[in-house]
């Protein structure tokens, strides 16, 4: 991308006539690698995204592109709170991250969808369901490969947090299905290599039953269980009702209405008592810090947002004059949006299955303290999961992983799929343990056993 000046080009192909990306260099976070930012627009929409070339090799290493959860959540978070080359310090200052993702890396952070970060829409344009958000996805990341030849046949990861683990699988399966169309109009297909799922809600279903297990079971749990017991005995009585009413209205036939309110029962007896605790969801080791809507129980991440409403720091990213100068790091309008288009009660382990049997690999990794997208739920979706490697996946029994000569984690990996624990983490692995996840990444990209 060495081309590029500060100045914005424009990307685009005719295959994509919609469609649009603006590009441009920016001294932003770190200047020991390239960085750029840009926005894809798509008509009224607008989805501004960052590009930080790999300290190692720009020229040849794989592409990763990052996207955190919410729905609504910008991804300044995972940038300047968790894996980017810089890290929030205070309002007005960041300091160099050395445990970057980019150590080995191309990463692409995406606000998305519109409505999130810096991201826009005019005349009311709105994103409300994953599906429609992965076209757009899917329709960017072609056009930026095959606008630069040294992209081009690059291995490239689809990698996400939180209500990434929604995100992340049909974004890659949208990414995989649209090369058929790539190839057929003479354009270079995108080589999706693997998924990448940090403390994700990939099943709902798995998730909202492991709460239960995990606030009140010493097995389940890594510290003695943390609700009373009063509480533990009704959510206790609460789980078999749950599960009848979410199988029956959100799996085996979905009805939205019936769905809906099934997970408002399950919420009420299964999830508030977690939040009622005063302890954050996201580590329990900890309290939550502030509110949780405005905090997302770290102050720091208030820094973000302050620091991003900066007018310099806007002039050198390029942010259009349309997006408001205060920055939010969660678009809750975006949040309400996708809950009440029933996305955030769809599960997305059928498409991590279809793309595991067409060879794409699959990462699920998960802080061992985080309550919200625990790891007795994700452990438990993978399990179950039908797809061609499953009896072999399960036959497999929970492994320690090792970095610097002391156990990270704990590891099961089958035909593509690992799963991995790690230890004294929360929601943000690495935000928590910096160092245990860029050597888990780095693996990863050399296809190494964790």
């Amino acid at each position: 991308m060495g081309a590029l000046s500060e100045t914005f080009t424009v990307l685009r192909h005719p295959a994509f006539p919609q469609y649009s990306t603006r590009i441009r260099k920016t001294d932003f976070c770190d200047t020991t690698s390239q960085a750029y930012s840009g926005y894809v627009d798509i008509e009224v929409r607008h989805i501004f995204f960052y590009y930080f070339e790999s300290r190692n090799d720009p020229s040849t290493d794989d592409v990763i592109m990052w996207i955190n959860g919410g729905p609504g959540a910008s991804a300044s978070i995972g940038l300047m709170m968790e894996l980017g080359p810089c890290s929030i310090v205070n309002d007005t200052h960041v300091e160099f991250n050395p445990y970057s993702w980019n150590a080995n890396a191309n990463v692409l952070f995406v606000d998305q969808p519109v409505g999130v970060g810096f991201s826009y829409a005019e005349y009311g344009e709105t994103v409300s369901s994953t599906p429609e958000a992965a076209k757009d996805m899917a329709a960017f990341i072609a056009i930026l490969f095959n606008s630069f030849s040294s992209l081009k046949g690059r291995p490239f990861h689809v990698a996400g947090e939180s209500y990434g683990g929604r995100y992340t699988p049909v974004f890659a399966a949208e990414i995989y299905d649209q090369n058929a169309k790539l190839v057929e109009i003479g354009m270079e297909p995108i080589n999706l290599t693997s998924v990448m799922i940090g403390n994700g809600v990939t099943d709902p279903y798995s998730m909202t039953l492991s709460y239960n297990d995990f606030s009140c079971s010493a097995v389940s749990a890594p510290l003695t269980p943390f609700l009373p017991i009063s509480t533990c005995v009704r959510m206790e009585k609460a789980v078999q009702r749950c599960q009848r009413l979410l199988k029956d209205s959100c799996i085996d036939q979905y009805d939205q209405i019936n769905c809906q309110a099934a997970h408002q029962f399950c919420d009420t007896e299964l999830t508030v008592p977690m939040f009622s605790s005063g302890l954050s969801v996201y580590d329990i080791r900890t309290v939550c810090e502030g509110e949780v809507t405005e905090t997302i129980c770290y102050y720091i991440s208030l820094s973000v947002g302050k620091y991003l409403s900066q007018t310099s720091i806007r002039e050198s990213l390029g942010v259009d004059d349309a997006v408001p100068q205060n920055f939010s790091t969660v678009g809750w309008a975006v949040n309400r949006a996708f809950e009440a288009s029933g996305d955030e009660f769809q599960s997305s382990h059928d498409y991590i299955a279809a793309l595991l049997d067409r060879g794409v690999r699959v990462l699920v990794y998960v802080g061992n303290y985080d309550a919200i997208a625990n790891w007795v739920g994700n452990e438990r979706w993978t399990l179950d999961m039908d797809w061609t490697g499953k009896i072999e996946y399960g036959s497999q029994t929970l492994r320690e992983w090792i970095v610097g000569g002391r156990a990270a984690g704990l590891t099961r990996s089958a035909k593509g799929l690992t799963f991995a624990t790690v230890f004294e983490s929360g929601h943000m692995v690495p935000h928590d343990k910096p160092q245990e996840s860029l050597a888990m990444v780095n693996r990863w990209l050399r296809n190494v056993a964790l």
